[in-house]
């Protein structure tokens, strides 16, 4: 069959999926229709932590347009949510869907209103009486660790010129998705079944771990992700509200709803970042890196996501990151808190990693008098390194790491910022320069396609994975139709439907592409093969596979930041922003530089304004837009993009993840920026986010000689 060339790899096409959304015709959880539907509301508790000793739903129940109430009492026997183990799981806990006896957090809900309206429900709630009394905060407690060491760290750190160490604390975030959470469930009397909409990242998980905490058979769930307005991993993993919405729709042999406001989602969704980190680094005269120890703590809140684990994991074995050094010494640990839980957030211990190794980097600069581009060059493994099994087992897949920062240093006009910089300074302005590089894991395992070619020349393709906004219709409707040799105007592609796709993982860790469009190139190669053996078909030609990638594909990449620091208001403005990134075969690139440059955005957001921030008494106290600041595009600096293409060669498609880029690169760079502008006046620690007040701080404390560090208020 001739290959239809306008639908080759590299090919830049308009998002098939934009269409429908920019004119409001789009179909989120909120805009399905059904009949006699009750709508879910949350009591919630005002206290972090303490026992209930009375719960009394009597005159909730007795309120117009209330058809139940419910109290953890009546789902205490259901099951518990699984957790990733990919670290060591130290200490479980409860999931529970109403807080029963004892509530952990601000937030957590007590008792459900179901009711023939959202304001009846809301009306209701406030005849729900409960009463708490108030405990301290208690959960303190290590609930998983890791540990990776290697070579003799010791000696390395005895012979060495030179130790340096810094300190990174990433703020608390918000991940803040255009849509909030929300489900719908559609109860079938006739079969005592129920179809299942939930926004969210992983259906077939999500029908799976339903089926177990409510302990029915898992054929009576079909559950629909349909247009999902954001995720960002905040929506990777089930929550109470959506586990009681659906056990209700059962109870009540009838339909449900819950859409959460956006301070609901503030309150109990789950969080991103917060981790703590300290490093060392040993390094010669000449700048050769000899050894690393590393201490990273981040918060896991009180109970634990599915993925509660994989950004301790991820912080501690990306480190080094791209650089040889061969004995490290890293740990890692999650603690628990009376506070709203923490998961995964775009990116997921990746900017961890690649913060403080950057800082590292950039204070070895220092301390050697070696440029800090030369310096990576340096300590970067090289071509012929790859691939390459780090000091912490993972194994880097290929990469051209030096050439990507010698295009860095080209298109930024390295050299000249540094000479306007000095320029700058000598006239007393505060002008810094910042590098970072990163490396970016794309995820492993499987995931599974079926696609049916028909007669007529028009093709369906079921991908297992799923899609917030990525623009996965399209991209995998390229695959296709590249492969096919057809056009893509004939290619479907369904996804996010557990009835009419075949089983998969989903849309995580960007492993989306490299591994789902892997499955989906197999799947077409595979019918190319039986249309070889058969000849001409009169029938529609299916073939579905699983596919498992042989190992991770790594993206990577890195950035420069040119800033200026305005001494009077402490305010940071990003003069200039230039960023590389290798992320394999590229199918489609306006979608590539769509993901880096969203990635840009909520990098800054950590890096410069966003925080999420509790009380002593553990009360939120950013619980709205009005105190949580989010980039605006007002606040977006000019982006120079270029990419470098090496494929992977432990996918099919030769393809590396970039929906995570700049969520890496872009907070190390900046940091790295800021602390090069407050150096000459002896400022040589910073933490994100880099507010005008805060950085206003450390120069007036930098300038009456008091410490040099910012402290968070």
């Amino acid at each position: 069959m001739a290959r239809d060339h306008n639908n080759n790899f590299g090919q830049s096409r308009l998002r098939r999926e934009d269409a429908k959304l920019v004119t409001g015709m789009g179909c989120f959880v909120g805009d399905v229709k059904l009949d006699n539907l009750l709508q879910v509301s949350f009591a919630r508790s005002y206290v972090p932590a303490g026992r209930i000793v009375a719960c009394d739903l009597d005159g909730a129940l007795s309120m117009p347009g209330v058809a139940a109430v419910f109290s953890g009492e009546h789902v205490c026997h259901l099951g518990n949510l699984s957790v990733n183990p990919v670290l060591e799981i130290k200490r479980k806990t409860n999931f529970p869907i109403l807080a029963f006896e004892e509530v952990e957090a601000v937030g957590q809900p007590i008792a459900a209103v179901l009711a023939t309206s959202v304001n009846l429900g809301l009306d209701a709630l406030e005849a729900v009486f409960v009463d708490i009394e108030e405990e301290d905060a208690r959960i303190q407690e290590t609930a998983l660790s890791g540990s990776w060491k290697a070579g003799d760290v010791e000696r390395q750190f005895a012979q060495a010129d030179h130790i340096v160490e810094v300190s990174v604390d990433h703020p608390r975030l918000a991940p803040s998705p255009i849509e909030p959470r929300g489900i719908t469930v559609k109860y079938d009397s006739t079969s005592d079944s129920l179809t299942v909409w939930c926004s969210t990242q992983t259906p077939h998980r999500a029908r799976t771990e339903l089926a177990r905490i409510l302990d029915i058979d898992p054929c009576r769930i079909r559950v629909i992700a349909p247009d999902v307005g954001g995720a960002f991993g905040m929506k990777a993993s089930l929550y109470p509200e959506e586990v009681f919405t659906v056990w209700a729709a059962l109870n009540q042999r009838r339909s449900t709803r819950w859409i959460a406001s956006r301070a609901e989602d503030f309150l109990s969704a789950t969080h991103g970042r917060g981790a703590s980190s300290s490093a060392q680094m040993a390094i010669t005269e000449q700048g050769d890196f000899l050894a690393i120890r590393a201490r990273i703590e981040n918060p896991l809140g009180h109970w634990l996501p599915t993925s509660a684990a994989v950004p301790s994991w991820n912080a501690g074995r990306i480190l080094p990151c791209g650089y040889r050094i061969e004995s490290i010494d890293i740990e890692t640990e999650g603690r628990l808190s009376n506070t709203a839980p923490v998961g995964i957030y775009r990116g997921a211990g990746r900017p961890e990693a690649a913060c403080l190794m950057e800082r590292l980097v950039d204070e070895a600069a220092v301390i050697t008098g070696i440029d800090p581009i030369d310096l990576r060059l340096k300590n970067l493994l090289s071509p012929n390194d790859l691939p390459y099994t780090t000091a912490t087992g993972i194994v880097l897949d290929s990469g051209r790491y030096a050439e990507a920062i010698e295009i860095l240093k080209k298109k930024a006009n390295y050299e000249d910022i540094k000479t306007n910089r000095d320029r700058r300074r000598a006239q007393g302005e505060l002008v810094g320069v910042g590098v970072a590089f990163y490396i970016e894991p794309c995820g492993t395992g499987w995931e599974s396609a079926r696609v049916t070619l028909n007669p007529d020349g028009s093709a369906l393709a079921a991908t297992g994975g799923s899609s917030q906004g990525h623009g996965r219709e399209t991209a995998f409707a390229q695959i296709v139709a590249e492969r096919l040799g057809i056009s893509m105007d004939s290619v479907s592609v369904v996804h996010g439907d557990t009835e009419k796709c075949p089983n998969g993982i989903g849309a995580l860790a960007s492993r989306s592409t490299a591994i789902g469009g892997s499955a989906i190139r197999r799947a077409c190669d595979e019918i190319l093969a039986r249309k070889q053996d058969s000849g001409g078909h009169q029938e529609p030609v299916t073939a579905e596979i699983e596919y498992e990638n042989s190992g991770e594909a790594w993206g990577y990449g890195c950035y420069i930041i040119y800033l200026s620091i305005d001494p009077a208001t402490g305010i940071l403005t990003i003069e200039a922003a230039t960023c590389v990134d290798d992320v394999g075969n590229i199918i489609n690139p306006t979608a590539v530089e769509g993901q880096i440059m969203g990635g840009f955005a909520q990098g800054l957001g950590e890096a410069l304004m966003e925080r999420i921030v509790y009380d002593d008494e553990g009360q939120l106290l950013t619980g709205s837009f009005t105190d949580y600041a989010v980039p605006r595009a007002a606040d977006m600096p000019p982006l120079s993009i270029s990419k470098l293409v090496t494929p992977s060669p432990f996918n099919e498609l030769g393809a590396k993840g970039v929906g995570e880029a700049g969520t890496i690169g872009a907070p190390a760079a900046i940091l790295n920026a800021a602390v090069d502008a407050l150096r000459p006046l002896g400022v040589e620690k910073l933490q994100m986010p880099l507010t005008g007040e805060q950085l206003w701080r450390a120069i007036k404390n930098a300038q009456s000689g008091k410490r040099n560090e910012i402290q968070q208020i």
